[in-house]
């Protein structure tokens, strides 16, 4: 679909002007109400391509704290359309109780559930965004409260996406109807994202020392202990609770420790689990915030299961380990999924933990390994193993130092790293691959454009004579090599060759430094606010 035509509207506020992109293309509108929009662009905008705009209009201003319109600052009219995006979305996931009784198989049964569960991730996300608005004032210089909204913005946005390919496989009668309870809840984010975007970028001003390495920075959720925590072994830690297969410790399996583990929890809660190989799907919802895992080891602590597409289970579902709660790590840890190449999705770690890290862990799949689903992610010296798309979805993560390698694929398919989500050029995510390796023994491509703004690059990184010479893969025809968003810079090996890659035109052959800069730990998931150290060091930005 062709985007609107815009006009240039410039408004001053708070000693300071920002430009606004305002649709032409409206509806008819009549008396106070055209006045109305004629004085409040945003309010127009807040409303864009709502299919009862009229509706939507008089919604979003019985949220506005002054309806006199002379007073309709431009935040004012951002945190409305939050609040009306807000009940909306609450709305909607009202109506996905009456679904339950019309399914009829239980992919669709489960496909309801994950919608549920997603959209309760958006309520979530708004809110927060809605209560960081209340720090943030147009013209602030504070990147933590602008990150942190984005983030969430960026989060909620893509949510009722995967709400609806959990259909896939399904006679989809009852997708149509989910969808169109959904659109308007995904217009309206994505205008408020829009909204937000257009009035809170700012120029990034790096401070002195921009590329320093850090090695002993915490973040401010992280007490003293914690830090001890990360520098030590097991064998010198404290840890809450214990697991040990064999009943030593205080469970015998990991999802029973997280369980009982307190809900929304301020201080971090430490969870040992011992030695052994833990045959459990683990579900870690948002209510469990700051729990740190701790294994003995790579391939001495495994969590593995089979579950997949092929049994039923929608792709979301598929995970052996999901985490949900704000403030996760994990360290020492393999996380597996033995389903195989044939069973197509299946998913050893789904990731919707912001603000999240894992260190010298162990992703371990073939389809859709490590489902980086959503919000800010960190791994650092982790190894990530499979054969189509086996690190996707639209979280914004930096992997650092990590090891990647493919495995064995079914015949006739092709080998892929990455299919990245981001499908809104709003949102603030992306895979950043940084000082990393590639392992490629079968013929092998960097990634795939999943959605059509999907956004991927790899730094400073070896990559192995497997590496197609193109390096980049179509997802179908044409689709999204225009709007794509891949770069590379700096990397090395057999497989890194420019000379024979592709020419998109969404396409970065050479990125200079200060591009390249954009997706460091210090910028892109606004690392230096919160990002624990594990006790190892970590770059902030390029490495030299």
């Amino acid at each position: 679909m062709a985007l609107p035509t815009l006009v240039l509207l410039s408004l001053i506020f708070s000693s300071s002007s920002i430009i606004i992109h305002v649709s032409s293309q409206t509806l008819p509108l009549h008396g106070n109400q055209e006045q109305t929009m004629q004085e409040n662009p945003l309010i127009l905008q807040a409303c864009s391509n709502i299919k009862d705009r009229t509706a939507c209009l008089s919604n979003l201003k019985s949220f506005l704290d002054d309806h006199s319109p002379m007073n309709h600052k431009p935040d004012s009219i951002l945190r409305a359309a939050l609040k009306a995006t807000l009940n909306e979305t609450q709305l909607a996931m009202q109506t996905f109780t009456k679904f339950t009784s019309l399914s009829s198989s239980s992919r669709e049964q489960m496909a309801i559930e994950d919608c549920k569960e997603l959209l309760d991730f958006s309520v979530s996300e708004l809110a927060w965004s809605l209560a960081e608005m209340k720090k943030i004032r147009a013209g602030s210089q504070n990147p933590r409260y602008q990150g942190n909204l984005k983030s969430w913005l960026s989060a909620a946005l893509s949510n009722q996406d995967t709400c609806l390919e959990g259909f896939e496989g399904t006679d989809r009668h009852l997708e149509s109807f989910i969808r169109g309870s959904l659109t308007q809840v995904t217009q309206l984010i994505s205008n408020v994202l829009t909204l937000y975007t257009q009035l809170h970028t700012l120029p990034f001003k790096p401070p002195a020392n921009s590329d320093r390495t850090y090695n002993t920075f915490y973040p401010k959720w992280m007490t003293e202990g914690d830090k001890n925590l990360l520098l030590s072994g097991p064998e010198g830690m404290h840890a809450d609770v214990v697991v040990s297969l064999d009943g030593s410790g205080h469970y015998r399996s990991i999802s029973e420790a997280i369980n009982e583990a307190p809900n929304y929890s301020v201080r971090r809660y430490v969870i040992y689990a011992k030695k052994g190989v833990y045959k459990e799907n683990i579900d870690m919802k948002k209510k469990k915030t700051n729990i740190m895992l701790i294994g003995d080891g790579v391939g001495a602590t495994v969590v593995t299961g089979d579950r997949n597409f092929m049994q039923g289970w929608t792709t979301f579902r598929t995970a052996t380990v999901a985490v949900s709660g704000r403030g996760f790590i994990a360290r020492d840890i393999t996380f597996r999924n033995t389903a195989g190449p044939q069973s197509h999705q299946g998913v050893a770690l789904r990731v919707d933990s912001d603000q999240s890290a894992f260190y010298r862990c162990s992703m371990e799949g073939y389809q859709d390994t490590l489902y980086a689903h959503s919000l800010r992610q960190f791994y650092r010296e982790c190894s990530i193993s499979g054969t189509i798309d086996f690190i996707f979805g639209n979280g914004a993560a930096v992997l650092q130092n990590c090891k990647i390698y493919t495995r064995e694929p079914l015949p006739l398919q092709k080998v892929t790293i990455t299919a990245q989500g981001r499908k809104n050029p709003n949102q603030n995510t992306g895979f950043s691959i940084q000082d990393s390796y590639v392992y490629a023994t079968k013929p092998t491509y960097l990634g795939r454009p999943w959605k059509e703004y999907s956004r991927t690059v790899f730094m400073n990184t070896y990559m192995s004579s497997m590496v197609q010479p193109q390096g980049w893969l179509e997802w179908y025809g044409n689709f999204a090599l225009n709007t794509l968003w891949y770069g590379e810079y700096r990397n090395y090996g057999p497989g890194a060759s420019p000379s024979g890659r592709i020419r998109w035109p969404g396409y970065h052959m050479a990125m200079d430094a200060s591009t390249a800069s954009s997706f460091t730990v210090r910028r892109f998931i606004d690392g230096l606010s919160w990002l624990p150290a594990t006790g190892v060091t970590f770059s902030a930005g390029l490495s030299n």
